[in-house]
C-alpha cells in the first residue's frame, strides 16, 4: 500500500461535508478520507457534540481526538475509565472499538478526529505553533495532513497550493520524495500518516 494516488491539496473549511454519525447520535463534518469515503484507511473529520451521546464503534481502527471548541468534553468508557479533553486543545488517543460516550462540558463541544486502520497505517499527531517557516517531506509511503487551528499560512511557490485560513486543512503528498515549505503565523495540528508495509 502507498499514497501514490493521493494529491497535494488545500481543503477550505467551507467545503467540509456535514453528515450524520454512523450511529445517528450526532453530526460530523467530513474533512478527508483515503483512498475513498467508503473504504478508507484513514479519515479526518470534525464532530459536533451538543449533548451526551454514544460514539460510533470502529473495530480495527485507532483514533485521536482534539478539542477544537467548547468548555471541554468528557469521554466515558464502558469499562469505567474517564478522560477529560480540556481547553485549549485537550486530546485523547484510544482504540476505536472501545465502547464510550462523549459528554460536553457546559454546552456544545467540537472535536477534530483522526482515525486510521491500525493494520494499514501508522499515525502521529502534534499540536504546534506556527511562527515562521516549517518544512514537511512527503513521498509514496508518507503523507501529512495539516489543520490550521488559528492564524493564516501560505506555501512556497513550488508547492502550487493556495494559502490557508483558519479551519482549512492541507494534504501534503507526492509520488516521490518532495519538500513542502509552510510559512505564516498561528497554530496547527500536524499529522504524519505512514503506510505500513
Amino acid at each position: 500500500m502507498s499514497f501514490e494516488r493521493l494529491r497535494a491539496q488545500v481543503i477550505p473549511a467551507n467545503e467540509y461535508r456535514r453528515e450524520r454519525w454512523r450511529n445517528g447520535s450526532g453530526w460530523t463534518r467530513r474533512v478527508a478520507a483515503w483512498p475513498d469515503e467508503d473504504a478508507w484507511r484513514w479519515r479526518l473529520s470534525i464532530a459536533e457534540i451538543e449533548r451526551p451521546a454514544p460514539f460510533s464503534a470502529f473495530p480495527g481502527v485507532d483514533r485521536e481526538q482534539v478539542l477544537l471548541a467548547g468548555a471541554g468534553l468528557r469521554l466515558r468508557f464502558d469499562d469505567g475509565e474517564e478522560r477529560l479533553l480540556s481547553p485549549p486543545c485537550g486530546s485523547a488517543r484510544y482504540a476505536g472499538e472501545r465502547p464510550l460516550a462523549g459528554e460536553p462540558v457546559d454546552g456544545r463541544a467540537e472535536v477534530f478526529n483522526l482515525l486510521w486502520r491500525r493494520d494499514a497505517v501508522q499515525a502521529q499527531l502534534w499540536r504546534r505553533p506556527l511562527v515562521g517557516p516549517m518544512l514537511f517531506f512527503a513521498d509514496r509511503c508518507e503523507c501529512w495532513a495539516l489543520h490550521l487551528l488559528a492564524g493564516e499560512a501560505r506555501f512556497d511557490a513550488d508547492a502550487g497550493l493556495p494559502a490557508m485560513a483558519q479551519g482549512d486543512t492541507a494534504l501534503l503528498a507526492a509520488p516521490e520524495r518532495r519538500r513542502f515549505l509552510l510559512d505564516g503565523g498561528g497554530e496547527l495540528l500536524a499529522m504524519r500518516l505512514r503506510a505500513r508495509d
